[in-house]
């Protein structure tokens, strides 16, 4: 096994270990914290868009937002461009458990982040970016191979 394999393994394990304590905290699941934080960072979205967003079913992502809602973290409202649709928008609960869970993360990425130069954190930048852009390209991968089984 490579340093990289190593490393990339662990993250792994660490990032899907917060998410989960996360999700335990808020009383959802991963990909509902998921779809929690493209609803935040995207503003109001339909079922459809946010099904489209995060990859899944618009019967799935009614059973999200059903367990969203009744956690108090999302809210429906009618689509002010057409009343005919119901968007969906971060309830203020939410926003708050979201700034109260991450705000300890965020606090002390920024610490980590600030004992290396700027040139060092460019660096550090370009992989983060291509970590991601490595997994999602993976993610694609699984899901159409998951496809056609």
């Amino acid at each position: 096994m490579t340093q990289g394999d190593s490393l990339g393994r662990e993250l792994s394990t660490a990032v899907v270990a917060f998410h989960e304590a996360v999700g335990a905290y808020l009383g959802v699941s991963a990909v509902d914290q998921r779809a929690l934080g493209v609803i935040g960072a995207r503003g109001p979205l339909s079922a459809g868009a946010l099904a489209k967003e995060i990859g899944l079913t618009p019967g799935a992502v009614t059973g999200m937002v059903d367990r969203l809602e009744r956690a108090g973290l999302v809210e429906r409202a009618p689509d002010p461009a057409d009343r005919r649709r119901v968007v969906i928008t971060v309830a203020a609960k939410g926003r708050g458990a979201f700034g109260e869970v991450f705000g300890g993360l965020s606090t002390a990425m920024n610490a980590m982040v600030g004992r290396y130069s700027v040139a060092e954190q460019q660096v550090i930048a370009d992989w983060v970016t291509r970590t991601i852009d490595i997994l999602r390209e993976q993610t694609r991968e699984l899901s159409r191979r998951t496809s056609k089984r």
